[in-house]
């Protein structure tokens, strides 16, 4: 098993990098839907005025 980490290790550090982004991507997706939503119940309201 440390051989093959020694070996590989450029390649578990990509893989660790890229699931990390895939993080970062999906919870700023979901961070821009909930803004979305915010933003339509705050022009909502201000229309009803």
């Amino acid at each position: 098993m440390e051989q093959f980490l020694s070996d590989n290790s450029i390649y578990i550090v990509m893989i660790i990098v890229l699931i990390v982004w895939t993080g970062i991507f999906s919870y700023m997706i979901s961070l821009d839907k909930r803004i979305k939503k915010v933003e339509k119940e705050m022009t909502g309201d201000k229309n009803e005025k």
